[in-house]
């Protein structure tokens, strides 16, 4: 199992003022899988995304990542495990303006382990060709579209190898046409074995993983295994 959490909870205190973000959360996501998080503002999609990703720790409850108790992770191993095992996409791209496309999908590589140069700019072209960004490599993100831009962050994702991509809002910032192409990158990605954990509050983005999770209050509500609606070449979901 890569992901298992057992009555999570998080509280957030303000001024006294106790709001509870996650309210006993039980979830088990297995290699391989392909899962949305959907729900309302304020449902606690976004606080479990981030506690599954590290960004964030519960106020109580257990998580196990890849057989291993988190609690036991010191910041070294947790820089480690968000850095190699973990390749996160945002809402918001989150590109440095002012490097090119290529330094920024090899972003991640400054932190990690130490390898010839050379072997992880080729990587880094050979996932841009595969995203179709390779004519766009010198570029800076602000020649970029929002999608291609995405498709970028995409990259970075990749770059390490990860075990498992957390997509917050992937599509939020595009159009109907960029999302589409989003989703079906993500689609081919969970296809060729990677898994994807994804937060989204648009219905027909959800469709396209193979489960469906909502939350409601900082619970889960719903679970449910889905056929996923695939995103033809020609931009249609079928």
């Amino acid at each position: 199992m890569l992901i298992k959490l057992e009555n999570i909870t998080k509280d957030y205190a303000d001024e006294g003022l106790i709001t509870s973000a996650l309210r006993g959360v039980a979830l088990e996501v297995k290699e391989g899988e392909f899962v949305a998080i959907m729900g309302a503002s304020g449902s606690g999609k976004s606080t479990l995304m981030h506690i599954i990703g590290f960004l964030d720790k519960a106020t109580s409850g257990k998580y196990s990542f890849d057989g291993e108790d988190a609690e036991q992770f010191i910041d070294s191993k947790l820089a480690e495990i968000r850095n190699r095992k973990i390749g996160f996409v945002f809402q918001a791209y989150n590109l440095l303006a002012r490097t090119s496309v290529l330094d920024n999908v090899l972003l991640p590589t400054i932190y990690g382990p130490r390898l010839d140069k050379k072997t992880f700019e080729k990587n880094a072209r050979q996932i841009l060709e595969k995203l179709n960004l390779s004519h766009r490599a010198n570029h800076q993100p602000n020649q970029l579209s929002g999608g291609e831009q995405q498709r970028v962050a995409i990259a970075r994702a990749l770059i390490n190898e990860p075990r498992l991509i957390l997509a917050d809002e992937p599509t939020g910032n595009l159009d109907s046409k960029s999302g589409q192409e989003v989703m079906e990158i993500l689609q081919d990605l969970n296809e060729e074995g990677h898994t994807i954990v994804m937060v989204t509050h648009e219905k027909y983005v959800a469709e396209c993983a193979r489960r469906i999770l909502t939350l409601k209050d900082g619970q889960i509500v719903s679970d449910d295994q889905v056929a996923a609606r695939h995103i033809a070449k020609d931009g249609l979901i079928k």
